[in-house]
């Protein structure tokens, strides 16, 4: 990477960090497309991955005494044995095509979230597996394991507390299953790892600033027009990638 594309992935990063910070969600869905045009879907999946795995860490203890563990046991071991058939994918699949399949994933779940499409979901271990083998096919191949699981989630009727404690730890398991699948299918590049470590500080310090821009901005305005940009770029990624 030129000095001049660490700058413009460390701006994408900043971007991805507020936008987190401030709504809750979408850290790999700002950050993946965009970098996936910039230095390819591989690098891409690999340093959202790093960085959305790690950035929860510290705050991991204590929202792992509120989440719903009978939930999330089968969902989050679901998506450790899926996620290898993603990485499977993301190491075999032609570079063009991968950045098309992240667009495509960004844009379904984005028009989802904007027009508040509501799911049925069954309280049921065989659909919990289920949801959480989806995510884990997802996280590997474009980092981007959420979606399936967050509508899952949302449609659960937990408190919402609970709801973002289960997240909390579904996003980090399975990024952490989105890496072992990298390293199974060896496309974990020491290289990309260096570099998502030198974004991670960037990553870290726009997502608190996104937390404390929360208190002062409307949310439910910001979470649209973050929808209608990834809308947006997805959108453009197809039509041009």
């Amino acid at each position: 990477m030129s000095t001049v594309d660490i700058l413009i992935s460390a701006l994408i990063v900043c971007l991805a960090g507020v936008v987190r910070g401030v709504t809750g969600f979408g850290g790999a869905m700002v950050m993946s497309p965009l970098l996936a045009l910039l230095i390819g879907p591989q690098a891409a999946v690999l340093t959202a991955l790093l960085l959305e795995g790690f950035a929860p860490l510290p705050l991991l203890p204590a929202v792992a005494r509120i989440a719903n563990w009978k939930v999330m046991r089968p969902i989050i071991a679901a998506a450790f044995v899926a996620a290898p058939i993603g990485g499977l994918l993301l190491a075999h699949v032609e570079a063009n095509l991968m950045r098309k399949a992240i667009a495509v994933v960004v844009l379904s779940f984005a028009l989802v979230m904007f027009f508040g499409v509501q799911i049925r979901t069954r309280a049921s271990t065989s659909a919990r597996l289920a949801v959480g083998g989806i995510g884990g096919v997802l996280v590997g191949a474009t980092s981007m394991g959420g979606p399936p699981v967050i509508l899952y989630l949302m449609a659960s009727g937990e408190s919402l507390p609970v709801l973002r404690a289960n997240l909390m730890v579904y996003v980090t398991a399975s990024s952490f299953a989105g890496l072992a699948a990298m390293g199974i299918t060896s496309v974990l590049d020491p290289k990309i790892v260096l570099i998502a470590m030198a974004l991670a500080p960037v990553y870290l310090a726009s997502a608190w600033f996104g937390g404390r821009l929360f208190r002062h901005v409307n949310e439910r305005l910001f979470r649209r027009v973050t929808l209608l940009l990834l809308m947006t770029v997805s959108a453009v990624i197809l039509v041009a990638a």
